[in-house]
């Protein structure tokens, strides 16, 4: 097969049209080398996705606070609170914090 047959075969008509070559060109451009290229735009969803699932933890953190909060309100609620968390105790009382190993034997 000579250099013309294979260049008039309509395969090679069709891809070797300035248009498609130019369409072809301008597809890997935007998908590979652009600055908005789809790789770009796929990074930016995953981190917009990682981004939604941090703010659904922290709205959800923000109403457990919320509840304590208003369960604070009451004094034997904030005695509890302040015994448990902090340590903290009345005057001339003793506290004794025990703990559990946690090591399997």
């Amino acid at each position: 097969m000579k250099l013309k047959q294979f260049l008039n075969k309509p395969i090679v008509k069709f891809i070797s049209n300035k248009y498609v070559l130019i369409l072809v060109t301008f597809i890997i451009w935007m998908t590979f080398f652009d600055e908005n290229s789809w790789l770009n735009h796929r990074e930016f969803n995953l981190e917009i996705e990682k981004l939604k699932s941090e703010k659904e933890y922290y709205i959800n953190e923000i109403k457990k606070d919320d509840e304590l909060i208003k369960n604070l309100d009451d004094t034997e609620e904030l005695e509890k609170f302040a015994r448990e968390e902090y340590k903290m105790k009345k005057e001339n009382e003793e506290i004794y914090i025990i703990q559990y190993d946690t090591i399997a034997k």
